[in-house]
């Protein structure tokens, strides 16, 4: 049987109202129908409206119309709404029941449409691309996904050249003594019991360790988290011979420690300059009369130099990298030289070397070295 008859309330039995039955979940056609007998309620002024624009004009009810000039009125959704209730309210239940048909026949139609919509969609991409753009499902704007893809490869390339050259961007900024002048900007400092390396030129005020015995390069990196390091088994001030000292030029600013620009900016240093070591309470003066750029391996710049008592600065260079070693030597002017010490140790630590220390590894290399484990 494909019709099915049933009354109304407050019908009579010669004014029956037949519905189709639908096609579907039987369970979800027996919830309609128990909505269907409540329809004291009436739908919704938005749905209704919805409904109502999914319809051909031509064959629009009263009651669709009705809405459909509510909805033109161009009156607050709120008002729409509230004549839209006394509208239906003032109806008698026959029309009501009309009213809730329209509506769920408008609600299948729509929902076939979508159906056929996904369908073309997922079978002739290039025809649904074809249809009206009312009628297509939003597309991504190809600029947008340029202009992420661009956004991304910035980022990625600045992360890149700040984990490699971070410390050649930042150093100039956190160093006091970034426009230099022949007027030092240290001077007349007091002489403290703290072993110190002043070098006024620069504003380099910072403490020595001078008790590190070793020239393995994770011990040195450990040590320069606490100033410049004096290498192991090189003279001392106030001893002929050549003590060296190392320190960082631009470490990466994610490694530890106070100093890792200890000595960015000792390519600045020229001969005639000045620099000073703080040991035991005493203070020794140094001339600078020696600047040169050498490989990693040319170890010959740890052991005697051609003077009796100097002190030689090294640094990595270009700051940053571990590229190359800038060396800095200076010779004793004060106290004379005539009244140091001669050298004890024969630089036996010192000629086991074979590279400069260097820079410690920066974010990039550790996790490049991490990446090839």
């Amino acid at each position: 049987m494909d019709d099915e008859t049933y009354k109304l309330p407050g019908q009579d039995d010669t004014s029956p109202i037949k519905k189709n039955k639908a096609p579907g979940n039987p369970a979800a056609d027996l919830i309609r129908r128990k909505v269907e007998e409540a329809y004291s309620s009436e739908p919704n002024a938005a749905a209704e409206i919805q409904a109502v624009r999914a319809q051909d004009g031509a064959s629009s009810s009263k009651h669709q119309k009705y809405i459909q000039n509510l909805m033109n009125s161009g009156k607050p959704v709120a008002e729409v709404q509230t004549e839209w209730h006394e509208y239906y309210t003032s109806l008698p239940d026959s029309e009501k029941h009309i009213v809730w048909q329209e509506f769920y026949a408008a609600q299948a139609a729509e929902a076939k449409k979508d159906t056929k919509r996904e369908s073309n969609d997922l079978i002739v991409p290039s025809m649904a691309d074809a249809r009206p753009a009312k009628l297509r499902k939003a597309k991504s704007n190809p600029f947008h996904s340029l202009a992420f893809g661009i956004s991304a490869g910035i980022v990625v390339i600045f992360v890149v050249l700040f984990s490699f050259f971070n410390e050649r961007f930042i150093a100039p900024f956190i160093q006091p003594s970034r426009s230099l002048s022949n007027v030092p900007l240290i001077t007349n400092t007091p002489v403290g019991p703290d072993p110190q390396i002043i070098i006024p030129k620069i504003n380099v005020q910072i403490p020595v360790i001078y008790n590190l015995k070793t020239i393995d390069e994770e011990a040195i990196q450990n040590a320069l988290e606490g100033g410049v390091v004096h290498y192991a088994d090189t003279a001392l001030p106030g001893y002929n011979g050549n003590a060296v000292f190392v320190g960082h030029s631009s470490n990466n600013i994610f490694n530890k420690g106070k100093y890792k620009f200890a000595f960015v900016l000792l390519s600045r240093l020229e001969p005639g300059d000045t620099f000073y070591l703080q040991k035991d309470g005493k203070r020794y003066t140094y001339e600078v009369y020696q600047k040169k750029i050498v490989k990693p391996n040319d170890v010959s710049v740890l052991g005697p130099s051609d003077r009796a008592a100097t002190a030689t600065l090294i640094t990595c260079d270009p700051p940053g990298t571990s590229i190359n070693r800038l060396v800095v030597t200076g010779e004793q002017i004060s106290p004379s030289p005539s009244k140091n010490k001669p050298l004890q140790s024969k630089g036996r630590i010192a000629e086991q070397t074979k590279v400069i220390p260097s820079n410690s590894e920066s974010l990039w290399s550790r996790i490049w070295n991490l990446l090839g484990r």
